[in-house]
Formats: C-alpha cells, structure tokens, sequence
C-alpha cells in the first residue's frame, strides 16, 4: 500500500514540473504535516519505488489534505463494521445498492379487538303506529362477553373494555394483576385464572384491549350478541370482537329489494385512516363513484350503505384497503320479504383470498322442506350457500366438500363449479341430509368465501339468517368467549385427517376448569353443547386448542322455541414476539 502511494506521489509532482507551482493562500504553518501515529513510515523520509528518498514535495502541494482523506475512509470503514467493506466487494447494479439485513425483533403490541353496535335501521326508516308492524324493536338487547387470559404465573395482563371514547365500561384488570400466589413453592405451581366479563349491556361500538405480558400479545377476546323479538330486525346476530387490519375482505352482501346491507368502518387507533373499497358484483368488478379515498378518523366510526355503491346486487363481495390507520370492518345485512322479517346477521371478514377456504357451523334443515321454501318468488337466498369472490383475472375452478357427523356428503350435481373471475358466485348448499357440517373448498386459483346459513321453514313466519365467514386453522391457544344465554353449540371439523381439539372452561369466578378433549376422525364434524355453569359458576368461554391435522371451528348461538341463528368462527390466536425483515438499500 505504501509502495503505490509514493507512486502516485511522484506522479503527481511530475505533473506540476512543467509550469509554476499552483498559488495558494495557506500559511506555511498550516501546511507543516504530522505522521499519524500507527502509519508504515512516519517519522521518515518517503521512499520512491527503488527504495530511495523521494524528491521532496514543492511548496504548495499540500500532503496532509491527501493524508487526511485517506484516514477518514479508513475510520468511516472501520465504523461500518465491515458492512461496507463487503458490500463494496459483491458486484453491484450501476443504479443502485441492495444489501440484506437480518430480521429484527418486534415488541408483542397490545391486542385490540373492536366489536360492532347494536344492529339498527338506517336513518329516516318510518316508524309505524302498528306495534306488531313497527321496524324499531321494543325487546333488542345487545351485550359484550369478554375473557382475557392470565400467564402461567397467575398474573392478568391490564385490560379494559371501553367505548371509542370515553372511560371504561369495565376495568378488567389494573395492570400486572397477581392470581393467588402467597408463597415461593406457589410461585412455582403454574395458576390458570382469566379476567372476564359475563355480559355486559352495550349501546355503541366497543373495544376489547389487553396489554402484552412477557412480550407476548395477550390471550384475549370477545364476542357481541344482538337479539330481537319483534321489529324489522328481529331475530339474532353476534360477531366476535376483531383484530383492525388494512386490508379485509368481507364475501355475502346482498343489495337487491328487500336487503339491506351497511358496511361499518371503525378506526380505533390515533392515526386518521383512508379507505378504499373494491366491489365485486354478480357479474364482475363494480366500478362505484365514492368507494375511493374515505377518510375515517381516529376513535370514529364510519357508516355506508352499500346499496349506494352497488344497487340491486343479490351476491356482493367488498375489499376493504386501508392505509395509515387499521380498521376493523362489519357488514349488518339484514332481510325484509314484504312485512316479513327475514333474519340479521353481521358479515365479518374472512380468511384472505387462497386456494383452499373451510368455514365451520354449517347448519342445513330438512332438504325437502327447503327445496319448497327457496321455489317460491322472492326466497332464493332463504337456503344455505356458499359464495365464493374470485378477485383475480382467470377464472376459478372450485370444489366444494361437505363434512357432516358420519363423514362426507356428496352435494347434488358433483360439487365443482367454475367461479368467474372478478365476480362473486353462490353455490347452493341444500340437497343434503339435515345436520351441521364443514365447508372445505379448493380451486386452482385463489378465491374468499363465506357460507350462508338460515332457519326457518314457513314462508309466513319470521325467519333468521347467518354467515360463517372462512377461517383459519385451529392453533394453540383460543379464547372463545360464549354469550350468557341461549342455545350454545361449539362445532369442530377436521376435513382432511384426525385431529384432537381440546376446550377447557372459563367460567365467570375467573377459574379455569378442567379440560375436555374431542377425538375428531379425519372428514367428520363434532357439535359439543355449551352448559349453563361449570362447578356452579356461569359459563364465559373456552380456551381451544387443537393438535394433528388441521381442524376448525365456530360457535353456534341459538334461542330456544324461536328460529334464531348466528355463527361466530373461532378468531386466530394471539401472536407473540414477531420478526420483521429489514432491508437497506439506496
């Protein structure tokens, strides 16, 4: 290295032999230079290439400018860590530099789960004077269960349910709460206790939120549950308490006469949200005036009527794209056949769009009795389906596969149809036994589905509907929080192999109880009735987990002497500490 330097030295010098030394107005002083300590060479004469002294620098050519700029390269190097070093080393595009950094750790944020309001009429709806013909109800009640899962250790992390704004309807617990833990050897005994709330009475939207605990998102969750005896929206929904995202897909929307559907866009966070919105009609991709840049701004809620958008539509999906701030996202979609109520549901996001889709709770009355219903004008859609959004440009091939209590049931007409591209496609689920079943479809392209289910058999009487969007495989850890009254059912199925689901109780004291395990055959469906109370104290929800091959679930809510039916499909577990790739580049 010293060997070119001088060479470089003397070459420059050479250049400046032929015509007078470059004028400069720098003192003598400032141009005296000093050897850098740890330099080959300090402190003596400069060596040419044969070994000699160097002929020695004319006046005005500064060394220590030349010197200096090495030093710093050298130091700026060495402060890189070597990053630069081997960048510079691997060949590089003449535009620009692409160098990989290992995956960074991200903090477990805390978990939020947003639960819709209250189903209600849009604004301007006339109230009648007739009460048996009034839409607003006089018996709707609307409540929030919620459990949040204690560590190990018997601590519950510090968690509330709260409105958008405004102090907390409940305070679940106050920070790092510890469970009864008195002495060392009981620190050592693992203590299962949940926060709850049994059922809390709400009027608005709310939120579930839990801080993370040993840098884990907390195991939380909630369910809301809507009933109704009377009115245009009479009969029940429920919906668990979700996760805001930035990009949601919704399947199931219907906007033709006598359907109402609103799409509700909840931002919970503290930064503003704008939203697009993709539409996806019987026929192909709706190009809709206003679906595009829709401000939602923080601890505020969004409300459109989707008949607006996209009128007359009896099958409609609905892409929600955010950005800044996440949302969560809800379609009410409720019925009216003339003056007859025909059921309310909230259509929840779903799995994102793939090759294979299962949803879970699929309940199917007697197939005779439907064929008759659904033939008379104006309850086409009073039978179970499923609807399938196809968002890419080719055409899906889809097969469909039911899995019942005894094993798989052939649909009528073999169960493969081809779902066109950009459009949304039902698929009738009706021909089969009545029983509760697994949906498992597949295609060669990727596609979102959710099912359609119903009850109620007499054209003249109230019926219900319910949506079971698809879900994500069973993991290892579920709450699944269960409304105080009704009938409860937990449904599991297991379309490919043997899987083993375990449920254990939480009950309103806090405790956990004793778990039980279903054994489910592979292409077999198990429904499990919800008790009352366990140990004499009233039931909140479950802790799910599963082990083997993939199975999946959902709850299924009921009244007794009454068609009321809603579906609500297990939400995915916490998640833990996460991994983010970084990559640097300019």
């Amino acid at each position: 290295m010293s060997k070119g330097k001088n060479e470089n030295e003397n070459s420059d010098e050479n250049k400046n032999d032929g015509g007078p030394a470059p004028e400069t107005s720098t003192d003598a002083s400032s141009m005296t230079e000093t050897p850098a300590a740890g330099v080959p060479g300090a402190g003596a004469p400069a060596k040419d290439a044969s070994g000699a002294d160097a002929a020695p620098r004319k006046k005005g050519l500064p060394r220590a400018g030349l010197i200096g700029g090495i030093l710093s390269a050298v130091a700026l190097v060495a402060a890189g860590g070597g990053l630069v070093s081997a960048a510079s080393l691997t060949p590089q595009s003449p535009a620009s530099r692409h160098l990989e950094a290992p995956v960074a750790s991200v903090p477990a944020g805390s978990s939020v789960g947003v639960c819709p309001g209250p189903a209600r009429l849009l604004e301007g709806t006339p109230v009648g004077t007739d009460p048996q013909f009034s839409p607003e109800s006089a018996t709707a009640k609307t409540a929030v269960s919620a459990a949040v899962l204690g560590s190990s250790a018997g601590v519950i992390p510090g968690s509330r349910l709260a409105p958008l704004k405004g102090a907390p309807l409940a305070e679940i617990a106050k920070g790092a709460a510890a469970g009864p833990t008195t002495s060392a050897a009981a620190a050592r005994t693992p203590v299962l206790i949940a926060g709850v709330v049994p059922q809390r009475e709400v009027d608005n939207i709310s939120v579930l939120s839990a801080d993370a605990l040993d840098n884990r998102q907390a195991a939380a969750g909630a369910v809301l549950s809507y009933t109704a005896e009377d009115g245009d929206l009479q009969g029940s929904a429920a919906a668990a308490c979700q996760q805001p995202g930035n990009d949601l897909w919704l399947v199931g929307a219907n906007t033709a006469l006598g359907r109402s559907a609103v799409l509700n866009l909840t931002n919970a966070s503290s930064t503003p949200a704008t939203v697009s919105l993709d539409l996806l009609g019987s026929e192909g991709l709706i190009q809709a005036p206003g679906s595009r840049g829709l401000l939602v701004a923080p601890g505020s809620t969004r409300s459109i009527v989707l008949a607006g958008l996209a009128p007359g539509q009896e099958r409609l999906g609905v892409r929600v794209r955010s950005t800044g701030g996440p949302v969560a996202a809800v379609i009410q979609q409720s019925v009216l056949r003339g003056l007859t109520p025909g059921g309310v549901d909230f259509i929840t996001p779903g799995s994102a769009p793939s090759v294979s889709q299962v949803a879970a709770g699929l309940e199917i009355q007697d197939p005779a009795a439907l064929a008759a219903l659904t033939a008379k004008p104006g309850f086409a859609d009073a039978g179970p389906a499923l609807e399938v959004a196809v968002p890419g440009a080719a055409d899906a091939v889809v097969e469909i596969k039911l899995y019942g209590r005894d094993g798989q049931k052939a649909l009528p007409g073999g169960g493969v149809v081809t779902a066109k591209a950009g459009a949304v496609t039902e698929v009738s689920l009706a021909g089969v036994p009545a029983g509760t079943y697994t949906v498992a479809a597949s295609s060669d392209v990727t596609f979102a589905a959710t099912v359609r289910l119903t009850r109620g058999l007499q054209s003249g009487d109230a019926a219900d509907v319910a949506f079971s969007a698809a879900s994500a495989r069973l993991g290892s850890q579920h709450i699944v929080p269960v409304p105080r009254t009704g009938a409860r059912q937990l449904v599991f199925g297991a379309p490919a192999g043997r899987a083993t689901v375990t449920y254990t109780p939480i009950t309103a004291d806090g405790k956990i109880r004793p778990a039980s395990t279903a054994n489910i055959p592979g292409g077999t469906t198990v429904s499990i009735k919800v008790p009352a109370d366990v140990g004499g104290s009233p039931l909140v929800g479950y802790v799910v987990s599963a082990a083997g091959d993939q199975a999946y679930g959902a709850l299924v809510l009921g009244r007794e002497s009454r068609q009321d039916i809603s579906v609500v499909a297990i939400a995915p577990e916490a998640e833990g500490q996460r991994q983010v790739p970084v990559t640097l580049g300019y």
